[in-house]
Protein backbone atom coordinates (compact mmCIF):
# COMPACT_ATOMS: atom_id res chain seq x y z
CA UNK A 1 0.00 0.00 0.00
CA UNK A 2 2.45 2.53 1.00
CA UNK A 3 4.50 1.81 -2.47
CA UNK A 4 1.83 3.95 -4.21
CA UNK A 5 3.44 6.85 -2.37
CA UNK A 6 7.01 6.36 -3.21
CA UNK A 7 8.80 9.01 -4.83
CA UNK A 8 10.01 8.40 -8.76
CA UNK A 9 13.27 7.48 -8.55
CA UNK A 10 16.03 10.39 -9.68
CA UNK A 11 16.85 11.27 -13.25
CA UNK A 12 19.62 9.40 -14.40
CA UNK A 13 21.76 11.70 -16.45
CA UNK A 14 24.13 9.50 -17.84
CA UNK A 15 24.07 9.55 -21.72
CA UNK A 16 24.09 6.22 -22.03
CA UNK A 17 20.67 5.91 -21.08
CA UNK A 18 19.02 2.16 -21.20
CA UNK A 19 21.76 1.25 -23.13
CA UNK A 20 23.95 -0.89 -19.68
CA UNK A 21 26.59 -2.62 -22.04
CA UNK A 22 27.45 1.05 -23.45
CA UNK A 23 28.03 2.52 -20.38
CA UNK A 24 30.01 -0.68 -18.76
CA UNK A 25 32.18 -0.02 -21.98
CA UNK A 26 32.59 3.11 -21.85
CA UNK A 27 33.75 3.45 -17.88
CA UNK A 28 36.04 0.26 -18.76
CA UNK A 29 37.72 2.69 -21.58
CA UNK A 30 37.67 5.94 -18.96
CA UNK A 31 39.86 3.23 -17.01
CA UNK A 32 42.09 2.55 -19.29
CA UNK A 33 40.57 -0.51 -21.06
CA UNK A 34 39.87 0.51 -24.72
CA UNK A 35 39.63 -2.81 -26.02
CA UNK A 36 36.33 -2.68 -24.09
CA UNK A 37 34.81 -0.43 -26.45
CA UNK A 38 36.50 -2.06 -29.42
CA UNK A 39 34.70 -4.89 -28.60
CA UNK A 40 30.93 -3.41 -27.97
CA UNK A 41 31.60 -1.24 -31.78
CA UNK A 42 32.01 -4.82 -33.60
CA UNK A 43 29.55 -7.00 -31.80
CA UNK A 44 27.13 -4.04 -33.02
CA UNK A 45 27.94 -4.70 -36.53
CA UNK A 46 25.91 -2.88 -38.93
CA UNK A 47 22.77 -1.65 -37.01
CA UNK A 48 23.63 1.55 -38.09
CA UNK A 49 20.85 3.27 -35.74
CA UNK A 50 22.63 1.51 -32.34
CA UNK A 51 26.18 1.85 -33.63
CA UNK A 52 25.19 5.70 -34.55
CA UNK A 53 24.11 6.28 -30.88
CA UNK A 54 27.24 4.37 -29.07
CA UNK A 55 29.39 6.47 -31.63
CA UNK A 56 27.84 9.72 -30.07
CA UNK A 57 28.14 8.48 -26.50
CA UNK A 58 31.42 7.47 -26.73
CA UNK A 59 33.05 10.66 -28.91
CA UNK A 60 31.79 12.58 -26.23
CA UNK A 61 33.23 10.51 -23.63
CA UNK A 62 36.43 11.11 -25.36
CA UNK A 63 36.09 14.82 -26.11
CA UNK A 64 35.51 14.98 -22.37
CA UNK A 65 38.36 12.97 -21.19
CA UNK A 66 40.56 11.51 -24.65
CA UNK A 67 43.35 9.36 -22.59
CA UNK A 68 41.63 6.18 -23.59
CA UNK A 69 41.52 7.11 -27.58
CA UNK A 70 44.58 8.63 -27.14
CA UNK A 71 46.36 5.44 -26.02
CA UNK A 72 44.15 2.99 -28.79
CA UNK A 73 45.10 5.22 -31.86
CA UNK A 74 48.45 4.67 -30.72
CA UNK A 75 48.27 1.10 -30.45
CA UNK A 76 46.00 1.16 -33.72
CA UNK A 77 46.45 4.06 -35.64
CA UNK A 78 44.49 2.70 -38.59
CA UNK A 79 41.46 1.47 -36.63
CA UNK A 80 38.32 3.02 -38.42
CA UNK A 81 36.53 3.16 -35.11
CA UNK A 82 39.46 5.08 -33.41
CA UNK A 83 38.97 7.55 -37.19
CA UNK A 84 35.12 7.93 -36.34
CA UNK A 85 35.71 8.69 -32.51
CA UNK A 86 38.31 10.75 -33.41
CA UNK A 87 36.44 13.29 -35.12
CA UNK A 88 33.27 12.86 -33.17
CA UNK A 89 35.44 13.65 -29.99
CA UNK A 90 36.67 17.18 -31.90
CA UNK A 91 32.67 17.55 -32.96
CA UNK A 92 32.09 17.09 -29.20
CA UNK A 93 34.71 19.79 -28.58
CA UNK A 94 33.54 22.46 -30.78
CA UNK A 95 29.92 21.92 -29.38
CA UNK A 96 31.37 22.86 -25.24
CA UNK A 97 33.80 25.67 -26.71
CA UNK A 98 30.71 27.71 -28.56
CA UNK A 99 28.09 26.86 -25.54
CA UNK A 100 24.66 26.22 -25.89
CA UNK A 101 23.36 29.67 -25.73
CA UNK A 102 21.59 31.84 -28.42
CA UNK A 103 23.94 33.35 -31.24
CA UNK A 104 23.41 36.91 -29.45
CA UNK A 105 24.52 35.09 -25.82
CA UNK A 106 27.53 33.80 -27.80
CA UNK A 107 31.16 35.70 -28.09
CA UNK A 108 33.21 35.75 -31.34
CA UNK A 109 35.86 34.62 -29.51
CA UNK A 110 33.36 31.03 -28.75
CA UNK A 111 32.71 31.36 -32.40
CA UNK A 112 36.31 31.33 -34.04
CA UNK A 113 37.09 28.18 -31.43
CA UNK A 114 33.77 26.21 -32.65
CA UNK A 115 34.85 27.27 -36.29
CA UNK A 116 38.00 25.80 -35.64
CA UNK A 117 37.50 22.96 -33.93
CA UNK A 118 34.39 22.16 -36.59
CA UNK A 119 37.16 22.06 -39.33
CA UNK A 120 39.78 19.93 -37.88
CA UNK A 121 36.15 17.09 -37.03
CA UNK A 122 35.21 17.51 -40.82
CA UNK A 123 39.32 16.62 -41.46
CA UNK A 124 39.07 13.77 -39.49
CA UNK A 125 35.64 12.54 -40.93
CA UNK A 126 37.33 12.53 -44.14
CA UNK A 127 40.16 9.83 -42.64
CA UNK A 128 37.15 7.63 -40.54
CA UNK A 129 35.31 7.86 -44.64
CA UNK A 130 38.37 6.24 -46.24
CA UNK A 131 38.96 3.89 -43.84
CA UNK A 132 35.73 2.31 -43.34
CA UNK A 133 33.22 3.66 -46.61
CA UNK A 134 30.15 1.75 -45.87
CA UNK A 135 29.57 3.50 -42.86
CA UNK A 136 27.20 6.56 -42.50
CA UNK A 137 28.31 7.87 -39.46
CA UNK A 138 31.14 9.99 -40.16
CA UNK A 139 29.45 11.55 -42.89
CA UNK A 140 26.72 12.58 -40.25
CA UNK A 141 30.05 14.09 -38.09
CA UNK A 142 30.94 15.88 -41.09
CA UNK A 143 27.42 17.19 -41.70
CA UNK A 144 27.92 18.73 -38.04
CA UNK A 145 30.86 20.21 -38.56
CA UNK A 146 28.95 22.26 -41.40
CA UNK A 147 27.18 24.28 -38.93
CA UNK A 148 29.75 26.48 -37.84
CA UNK A 149 29.41 28.01 -41.51
CA UNK A 150 26.15 27.05 -42.41
CA UNK A 151 25.49 29.70 -44.85
CA UNK A 152 28.92 28.94 -46.43
CA UNK A 153 28.54 25.06 -46.66
CA UNK A 154 25.16 24.68 -47.75
CA UNK A 155 26.77 22.25 -50.87
CA UNK A 156 29.21 20.32 -48.54
CA UNK A 157 26.11 19.99 -45.73
CA UNK A 158 23.77 18.65 -48.48
CA UNK A 159 26.56 16.59 -50.55
CA UNK A 160 27.39 14.88 -46.80
CA UNK A 161 23.99 14.17 -46.31
CA UNK A 162 23.40 12.57 -49.57
CA UNK A 163 26.66 10.46 -48.63
CA UNK A 164 25.08 9.30 -45.65
CA UNK A 165 21.26 8.17 -46.52
CA UNK A 166 22.96 6.33 -49.71
CA UNK A 167 24.16 3.94 -47.55
CA UNK A 168 21.23 3.92 -44.63
CA UNK A 169 18.63 5.82 -46.53
CA UNK A 170 16.77 5.90 -42.73
CA UNK A 171 19.79 6.73 -40.99
CA UNK A 172 18.05 8.18 -37.90
CA UNK A 173 21.38 10.35 -37.15
CA UNK A 174 21.79 12.24 -40.59
CA UNK A 175 18.29 13.52 -40.60
CA UNK A 176 18.50 14.55 -37.34
CA UNK A 177 21.10 16.52 -37.93
CA UNK A 178 18.90 18.03 -41.16
CA UNK A 179 16.17 18.95 -39.19
CA UNK A 180 18.92 20.89 -36.77
CA UNK A 181 20.84 22.25 -40.00
CA UNK A 182 17.38 23.49 -41.77
CA UNK A 183 15.58 24.51 -38.74
CA UNK A 184 15.52 28.98 -38.22
CA UNK A 185 17.79 29.04 -35.23
CA UNK A 186 20.39 27.75 -37.34
CA UNK A 187 20.46 28.19 -41.35
CA UNK A 188 16.72 27.32 -42.16
CA UNK A 189 13.15 28.05 -42.36
CA UNK A 190 9.88 26.36 -40.57
CA UNK A 191 9.35 24.86 -44.19
CA UNK A 192 12.57 23.86 -44.78
CA UNK A 193 12.63 21.57 -41.35
CA UNK A 194 9.15 19.99 -41.85
CA UNK A 195 10.19 19.27 -44.79
CA UNK A 196 13.28 17.74 -43.87
CA UNK A 197 11.27 15.71 -41.00
CA UNK A 198 7.97 14.71 -42.76
CA UNK A 199 9.47 13.64 -46.18
CA UNK A 200 11.70 10.92 -44.26
CA UNK A 201 9.12 9.91 -41.66
CA UNK A 202 6.55 9.18 -44.64
CA UNK A 203 9.09 7.17 -46.10
CA UNK A 204 10.49 5.18 -44.48
CA UNK A 205 8.88 1.94 -43.25
CA UNK A 206 6.67 0.88 -39.80
CA UNK A 207 8.77 0.57 -37.16
CA UNK A 208 12.17 3.11 -38.06
CA UNK A 209 12.62 5.58 -35.44
CA UNK A 210 12.49 8.59 -38.58
CA UNK A 211 8.81 8.24 -38.10
CA UNK A 212 9.24 10.37 -34.97
CA UNK A 213 11.30 13.50 -36.42
CA UNK A 214 8.12 15.57 -37.32
CA UNK A 215 7.48 15.84 -33.12
CA UNK A 216 11.18 17.40 -33.08
CA UNK A 217 10.02 19.86 -36.48
CA UNK A 218 6.84 20.83 -33.53
CA UNK A 219 8.96 21.16 -30.84
CA UNK A 220 11.75 23.63 -32.88
CA UNK A 221 8.73 25.23 -34.13
CA UNK A 222 7.02 25.97 -30.55
CA UNK A 223 10.43 27.36 -29.26
CA UNK A 224 11.19 29.67 -31.66
CA UNK A 225 7.71 31.01 -32.48
CA UNK A 226 6.53 31.16 -28.09
CA UNK A 227 9.41 32.58 -26.39
CA UNK A 228 12.28 31.65 -27.82
CA UNK A 229 14.73 33.36 -25.12
CA UNK A 230 12.10 32.93 -22.20
CA UNK A 231 11.15 29.07 -22.00
CA UNK A 232 8.69 28.74 -19.02
CA UNK A 233 7.75 32.03 -18.86
CA UNK A 234 6.17 31.39 -22.18
CA UNK A 235 5.13 27.70 -21.55
CA UNK A 236 1.40 28.06 -22.02
CA UNK A 237 2.00 29.89 -25.37
CA UNK A 238 3.46 27.04 -26.60
CA UNK A 239 0.94 24.35 -25.13
CA UNK A 240 -1.47 25.61 -26.77
CA UNK A 241 0.08 25.49 -29.88
CA UNK A 242 0.34 21.27 -29.00
CA UNK A 243 -3.36 21.50 -28.13
CA UNK A 244 -3.85 22.24 -32.18
CA UNK A 245 -6.05 19.06 -33.78
CA UNK A 246 -3.80 18.97 -36.50
CA UNK A 247 -1.22 18.76 -34.17
CA UNK A 248 -1.85 16.47 -31.84
CA UNK A 249 -2.72 14.43 -34.93
CA UNK A 250 0.46 14.32 -36.49
CA UNK A 251 1.49 13.40 -33.15
CA UNK A 252 -0.33 10.15 -33.20
CA UNK A 253 0.18 9.19 -36.64
CA UNK A 254 4.26 9.65 -35.92
CA UNK A 255 3.62 7.21 -32.33
CA UNK A 256 1.92 4.42 -34.40
CA UNK A 257 3.72 4.34 -37.44
CA UNK A 258 6.77 3.99 -34.98
CA UNK A 259 5.08 1.13 -33.10
CA UNK A 260 4.06 -0.18 -36.46
CA UNK A 261 6.84 -3.12 -36.36
CA UNK A 262 5.99 -3.77 -32.95
CA UNK A 263 7.24 -2.52 -29.75
CA UNK A 264 9.96 -0.11 -29.86
CA UNK A 265 12.95 -1.29 -28.53
CA UNK A 266 15.06 1.21 -25.50
CA UNK A 267 18.16 0.73 -26.85
CA UNK A 268 18.95 3.01 -29.34
CA UNK A 269 17.18 5.83 -29.87
CA UNK A 270 14.60 4.11 -27.80
CA UNK A 271 14.27 6.05 -24.67
CA UNK A 272 15.40 9.75 -26.41
CA UNK A 273 11.96 8.92 -28.60
CA UNK A 274 9.57 8.01 -26.02
CA UNK A 275 10.93 10.99 -24.07
CA UNK A 276 9.76 13.38 -27.10
CA UNK A 277 6.18 11.28 -27.28
CA UNK A 278 5.81 11.82 -23.39
CA UNK A 279 6.54 15.16 -23.51
CA UNK A 280 4.49 15.67 -26.41
CA UNK A 281 1.43 14.37 -24.87
CA UNK A 282 1.82 16.43 -21.71
CA UNK A 283 2.01 19.52 -24.10
CA UNK A 284 -0.70 18.28 -25.43
CA UNK A 285 -2.81 17.59 -22.84
CA UNK A 286 -3.35 14.62 -24.38
CA UNK A 287 -3.52 10.22 -23.68
CA UNK A 288 -2.48 10.44 -20.26
CA UNK A 289 -2.28 7.30 -19.22
CA UNK A 290 -0.34 5.91 -22.81
CA UNK A 291 2.29 8.78 -21.33
CA UNK A 292 2.24 7.05 -17.61
CA UNK A 293 2.79 3.44 -19.39
CA UNK A 294 5.49 5.18 -21.83
CA UNK A 295 7.11 6.39 -18.42
CA UNK A 296 7.23 3.73 -17.10
CA UNK A 297 9.50 2.14 -19.76
CA UNK A 298 11.53 4.97 -19.94
CA UNK A 299 12.27 4.59 -16.05
CA UNK A 300 14.85 6.94 -14.40
CA UNK A 301 16.72 7.27 -17.84
CA UNK A 302 17.12 10.97 -18.61
CA UNK A 303 20.09 11.10 -20.18
CA UNK A 304 20.40 14.12 -21.92
CA UNK A 305 16.98 15.04 -23.60
CA UNK A 306 17.42 18.65 -25.04
CA UNK A 307 13.57 18.87 -25.83
CA UNK A 308 12.63 19.55 -22.37
CA UNK A 309 15.11 22.07 -22.37
CA UNK A 310 12.97 24.29 -24.92
CA UNK A 311 10.40 24.20 -22.45
CA UNK A 312 11.77 24.54 -18.92
CA UNK A 313 15.41 26.17 -17.82
CA UNK A 314 16.54 22.72 -16.81
CA UNK A 315 16.16 19.29 -18.45
CA UNK A 316 15.29 17.52 -15.13
CA UNK A 317 12.25 20.07 -14.58
CA UNK A 318 10.43 19.20 -17.67
CA UNK A 319 11.07 15.33 -16.93
CA UNK A 320 9.58 16.16 -13.46
CA UNK A 321 6.72 17.49 -14.87
CA UNK A 322 5.89 15.45 -17.08
CA UNK A 323 6.21 12.33 -14.85
CA UNK A 324 3.71 14.36 -12.29
CA UNK A 325 1.34 15.33 -15.08
CA UNK A 326 1.16 11.20 -15.96
CA UNK A 327 0.68 10.60 -12.21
Amino acid sequence: MFGLFRKPPAPDIDLAQADLDLRAARDRALAGDWPAVRGLIAATGRDWELRGRRLSVLGGAAGQAPHWLDAWEAAVPDDPTVAVLRADALMDQAGEARGYASARNTTREQFREFERLSALAAQASERAVKLNPDDPYPWVTRMASTLANGHRQREEFRAAMDEAVARDPDNFEAHLMAVTFYCEKWYGSHEQMFAAAREPAAAAPAGSSVAMLPLLAHFEYALREYGFDTRAESLGAKADYFHRPEVIREIQACAAKWRGAGEPRLIGRGITLRHWLALANYLAGHDRKGTRALLGQIGPYLGSTAVYGYFWVRQTEGFRAVREWAG
